[in-house]
Formats: C-alpha cells, sequence, structure tokens
C-alpha cells in the first residue's frame, strides 16, 4: 500500500467510524486512527544483537449523548472491530454521568487549511545497511579511549507513521510523519570504578542525523569525563543546569501551565496570567507549525488549528495551555494545546556554555537528573543529580549522588542567564539555565 493509499484508508477507517456512532445513537463523535511501522537495529561490541521490525495500528472514539461520554480503543481495524469500539463507547456513555465541559471542542476553531509541513522523509534503509551504520556510531565510541571497555550497544531506529483526525463538526485531516535516530550507551572504567553515558540525535530527515562517529565519540566523551567521581558536602552555591537536562526544567513549567491542573487548583502558577514569573528578558514560545520540527502539528489532537504563541513575554505569563475541556471548566477558549506544547523555545541571554562556566566561577554544573521529586502544587523541587564542580570558571572533577533543591517560582523569577548552546536534539530548544543560588545537598 502507497503512502497516500494508507492515508485514504485511515481516512476511510474514520468516516465509518462517525457514520457507525450516528447509527447507534450517538449526538455527536470524534475518532483518531494511526498506523506505524518501524525498524529497530541494534549492534553491541560489534556484532547484530536485535533486530526488531513493527508494524502498530491504533484506534480510538468517542461519543457523546448530550454531556455524557463514552471512549473506547482497539489496535483492530476491521469493519467489525470499529462496530463493537464504537458500541463499547456507546455503552460506557448511556452509563455516566453529565459533564458541562464535556463535547467537542467548538467548531470555529476546527483547522480550516493542512499545510504541508514537510514531516515525511521515508528513510529507505535496510537490515545490513543500519547494522552498518549502528557499528560505526559504536566503533568510534569503542576506539575513543582504551578506558572504554564495555558497550550498551549503539541503535538505528526509523519510523513512519500516518494519523488521521475526524470529528462530527466535518473536520477530518491528517498526513503521514517520519522519525530517524541513532544512539549509543558506553561504559568507562578507571580501576574500580566505571561510569556510563550516552548520546544520540533525532531528526525527521536521515540526512540531518549527526555523523555516526561523532554521536559515538560524544557518548564516549561523556562516559570519561564522569570517571574519579567525587561527593560535595551540602551546600549552597551557583548551579548552572547543562542544555540537554534544562528541557526538564521547562517541562515542569508546562506542568505548572495544563489547563487540568489549573481549573483543579494543583499548581503554583495559579492566578498567574498578566504577572512577571521570569526576568524581563525572557520569552518562551512554541511554534507547532515550524517545518519538519520535531513536534509539529498543523492541528491538535482535537482538530484545533494551532499556530504560533508566547506563552510568556518579557518575563510576564501569557496564558495557560488549554484543551477543549480544561477551556470549558475555567470560562476560557481552547488554546490547540490537546496532545501538549509543540516545539518549544525559550529565548537565550548569549552567552556561551564557557561563558556561562566564568560568569559562575565556582558552582555546579547538572548533566543528569534523577527521581521524581517536583511538587507543582506548590513548585518545591528536589531531584538526585550529577555533574561537575567549577572553580575559577572551569569545570574541576565530575561530582555524584547529590540533590539538587529550591522552588520553581523562585527558580523561574531568579534565572541568571540562557545559554545559546541550544544544539540539542528534541523539540525543546534551551541553552543551559544559569542560577545564583541552589541548595545542594551532599555528604
Amino acid at each position: 500500500m502507497t503512502d497516500n493509499e494508507q492515508i485514504d484508508h485511515l481516512k476511510q477507517v474514520v468516516a465509518d467510524l462517525l457514520q457507525e456512532a450516528k447509527a447507534q445513537g450517538a449526538e455527536a463523535a470524534e475518532a483518531g486512527v494511526s498506523s506505524q511501522t518501524g525498524l529497530s537495529v541494534t549492534v553491541r561490541l560489534g556484532e547484530t544483537e536485535t533486530i526488531e521490525h513493527t508494524s502498530d495500528n491504533g484506534l480510538g472514539v468517542t461519543v457523546y449523548f448530550g454531556q455524557r461520554k463514552g471512549s473506547a480503543n482497539t489496535t483492530d481495524l476491521r469493519p467489525a472491530a470499529i462496530r463493537e469500539s464504537v458500541a463499547a463507547a456507546c455503552r460506557i456513555a448511556r452509563h455516566t454521568s453529565a459533564d458541562p465541559a464535556a463535547g467537542l471542542a467548538d467548531a470555529g476553531l476546527m483547522a480550516e487549511e493542512v499545510p504541508d509541513l514537510d514531516l515525511f522523509h521515508p528513510w529507505d534503509v535496510d537490515v545490513d545497511q543500519a547494522a552498518e551504520i549502528a557499528r560505526a556510531c559504536e566503533d568510534a565510541a569503542r576506539g575513543l579511549d582504551p578506558r572504554i571497555t564495555n558497550s550498551e550497544g549503539a541503535t538505528l531506529y526509523t519510523q513512519c507513521s500516518s494519523f488521521i483526525y475526524g470529528n462530527s463538526h466535518g473536520f477530518t485531516g491528517g498526513y503521514p510523519t517520519s522519525r530517524h535516530s541513532l544512539s549509543c550507551a558506553v561504559i568507562a572504567q578507571g580501576g574500580e570504578e566505571m561510569q556510563r553515558d550516552y548520546w544520540y540525535d533525532s531528526a525527521r530527515l536521515a540526512g540531518e542525523l549527526d555523523d555516526p562517529a561523532a554521536i559515538g565519540r560524544e557518548a564516549a566523551q561523556r562516559a570519561l569525563a564522569r570517571l574519579n567521581s567525587q561527593r560535595l558536602g551540602t551546600r549552597e552555591c551557583p548551579v548552572l543546569f547543562r542544555a540537554d537536562v534544562a528541557p526538564s526544567l521547562m517541562r515542569s513549567l508546562f506542568g505548572a501551565l495544563r489547563g487540568h491542573a489549573v481549573y483543579r487548583k494543583s499548581t503554583f502558577l495559579l492566578d498567574r496570567i498578566g504577572t512577571q514569573v521570569f526576568p524581563d528578558w525572557v520569552t518562551i514560545s512554541e511554534d507547532p507549525l515550524l517545518p519538519r520540527g520535531q513536534a509539529s502539528a498543523p492541528f491538535d489532537n482535537e482538530g484545533v488549528a494551532t499556530r504560533y504563541r508566547e506563552l510568556v513575554s518579557d518575563g510576564v505569563l501569557q496564558g495557560y495551555l488549554l484543551d477543549s475541556y480544561a477551556a470549558r471548566k475555567l470560562g476560557m477558549q481552547s488554546t490547540a494545546s490537546a496532545g501538549g506544547v509543540r516545539n518549544a523555545r525559550i529565548s537565550s541571554s548569549g552567552q556561551s556554555f564557557d561563558a556561562l562556566l566564568r560568569e559562575m566561577d565556582q558552582g555546579v554544573v547538572i548533566t543528569e537528573l534523577m527521581g521524581h521529586g517536583t511538587n507543582l502544587v506548590t513548585g518545591d523541587y528536589s531531584r538526585g543529580a550529577a555533574g561537575f564542580w567549577v572553580e575559577g570558571g572551569e569545570i574541576q572533577y565530575p561530582i555524584e549522588e547529590i540533590t539538587v533543591a529550591g522552588n520553581l517560582g523562585d527558580m523561574y523569577r531568579q534565572l541568571v542567564a540562557v545559554g545559546a548552546d541550544d544544539a540539542i536534539p528534541g523539540s525543546v530548544k534551551t541553552g543551559s539555565w544559569l542560577f545564583d543560588r541552589l541548595t545542594i545537598g551532599g555528604d
């Protein structure tokens, strides 16, 4: 089946779902159908270890009887399974209580056009070629230094997906996407001490992946840099979150801005629209229509048209992240946020990573975070961490078994700098974040 034929097939499945929901008495309905194929090849210690072909389908349907809602899911796209899924959703809806906020997103917010965002670039790579690329990545890591004594392998993964969403407003839209990645994880040993680290890259277009050898060398260098780790005593000091861990601070912000947290009054950013939450040089935006973006989408999971948006402008909070349900609970309008934030970016204060080290002078660089010690109700933040100790603006030695703690509300307001070192994989673009003073827990 060609890509166009696959899209046409999924559109017909959605049309059948909506027609079946109407036939079974639903006043409104929405459905999403996806199909995905992929190849994953892992090479470990020079030998092909695993080869995995994937082929998955998914179907979800939601029906509404007035303001009573029922949903069902299946991986079977046969007509009989479609009918049974709709019937199951209808049975659930008939036995649930009415919810005034339930229903499709407003018809006037539906995407009128579905622009081509250049998201589909399939990679015609076979198993042997994939293994060769992964082997080149791992070989570069293992060959960098004799202290790289073991490997967890290098993995090449390529995936193509098609997705169609439709609802009884008459909206139907969808598009194919591709995603490719290459990763490597190795172990460095010095005496009896062993340290593990990794690196990776991902892209919509295979030709935009970093060189395999460069990925392998980066993984090895990161593992080697962790050897001879020391511990610190508990202290307050400047802290620099390196660019590859800084996105977790952005995701905590997005969690606190989610409409479901807001209407439940379970966020430290409640009633903060129009107030200063970051320094005035900070702007945080999302750009769902970014061509070839890692998280680009012309409409959200409810068919609402997406658009460029600033969540924070000049340090001032502009709004929350609302799907249609949360919007109705708050008496507001959907912000096309069903499915999350897409292609987020924070403005930079312009410094390189080395310049941030010099500005910090003495403190801790965080390169790994562990655990889930983030309380979005209060903003209290405490995570296990590892990284490096800095003196005189230069890294002195690696550190481990520490915690980093503060309060997110205070941290965001007191952010000192965001570096220009934002060349990291993923859909959240940010440089390293520098804070003047956080608590480091150690010995």
